[in-house]
This record gives C-alpha cells, sequence and structure tokens, in this order.
C-alpha cells in the first residue's frame, strides 16, 4: 500500500472520528460520552483514535474548533456581502443568533466548551473566529465615527456575551418568537452604540 493511500485512510479516519463524536457530544454532552461508544460509531479501534488524539478532551477540542469555525465562516458569508459596516454588525450578529438556536451548535459550543476546555481556553478559540470578525467590524465602525471612539476589546467582550447568553436563553425558550424578539433587543442594544 503507497504512502499516499496510506495518508488518505488516516485522514478518513480522523473524519470519521469527527463526524461520529460531534453526533454524540450534541446529542449526549460531552460528559455522558464514553471513548468505547465513539471508536463503536466510527467503526475504528481504541488505537486508531489515540493515533489522531491524545485524550477525549482533545477530541473534544478539534471537534469544537470545528463548529467555532462552521459558526465563523457562517457570520463571514452572511455578514460580508454587506458593504456599510453597520449593516455587517446587525447582520453579523443576527446570523450568530441564528447559528446558535441549532441545539447541537449551544451544547457543543456554548455549554460544554467553556466547561471542558476552561474559559480562558474557549475564549482564545472564540476571538480566533466570529470574536475576530466582530472586532474587526467594530474597528471599521469606531474609525469612520459611526461609534464613539473607546476601546474595541471591552466593547468586543461585551456583546459577545451578551449574544451568547442570549442563545443559551433561546435554547431552553418554548417561545417561537423570542428568536425574532430577541434580534429586535440586540438591534436596539447596537443602536445605542451609534455617536450622536
Amino acid at each position: 500500500m503507497s504512502q499516499g493511500v496510506r495518508a488518505q485512510q488516516r485522514e478518513q479516519t480522523r473524519q470519521t472520528l469527527l463526524l461520529e463524536s460531534r453526533r454524540l457530544f450534541s446529542e449526549l454532552g460531552y460528559g455522558a460520552v464514553v471513548l468505547s461508544q465513539i471508536v463503536g460509531a466510527a467503526g475504528v479501534t481504541k488505537g486508531a483514535l489515540y493515533h489522531h488524539f491524545a485524550s477525549k478532551s482533545d477530541l473534544f477540542r478539534a471537534v469544537l474548533e470545528q463548529v467555532q469555525q462552521e459558526v465563523g465562516e457562517h457570520i463571514a458569508v452572511t455578514a460580508d456581502v454587506r458593504e456599510d459596516p453597520w449593516d455587517r454588525l446587525i447582520v453579523g450578529c443576527q446570523a450568530f443568533l441564528n447559528a446558535s438556536t441549532d441545539p447541537a451548535v449551544q451544547r457543543i459550543l456554548l455549554i460544554d466548551g467553556p466547561a471542558v476546555l476552561g474559559w480562558s481556553e474557549w475564549r482564545a478559540m472564540n476571538e480566533a473566529t466570529s470574536g475576530g470578525h466582530l472586532t474587526e467590524v467594530l474597528v471599521d465602525l469606531i474609525e469612520e465615527g459611526t461609534i464613539a471612539a473607546q476601546p474595541v476589546e471591552p466593547l468586543m467582550h461585551l456583546l459577545s456575551g451578551a449574544m451568547n447568553e442570549a442563545a443559551l436563553w433561546l435554547a431552553t425558550s418554548g417561545n417561537p418568537r423570542d428568536l425574532a424578539d430577541t434580534a429586535k433587543a440586540l438591534a436596539q442594544l447596537l443602536e445605542a452604540l451609534r455617536a450622536r
């Protein structure tokens, strides 16, 4: 068997492990999943799992990175079609709320992510994806004078925290109107940032 074929098989095994562990983590939660469930679902041995991931938390970190990357890309694709930075902010925040209503995203990204990796590592990962996009648009808005001059980092964390909390609340809400009401409240909150 050639090295190219072996490398392709290793990558296929890694992708299958990510796919099945993501499904299990989103359905059951990190704490309820055991490695034997993952390898059983993926149809591989524990040795194959340990070849790619040092531990269950290492595997979860890779799944979380994948989810964060997808959410960040969704926000960027949705918001970046807008020319106006203010529109990008509003549309990007709405895109985050929409993406985070997916129960699998909520559990992995917002519930288990900080609990498993700790706040510091989780925040650093978040800043590298959707937090980075939020920071960019806030810088643009401050530079053009739409938002009053101020330190961007605290503002980004305040807005990110508000949206994460809203997403967690929406996860437990049984009212289908709550997403629209939350989007409206967020738009009003953001409007208060406009320089007068």
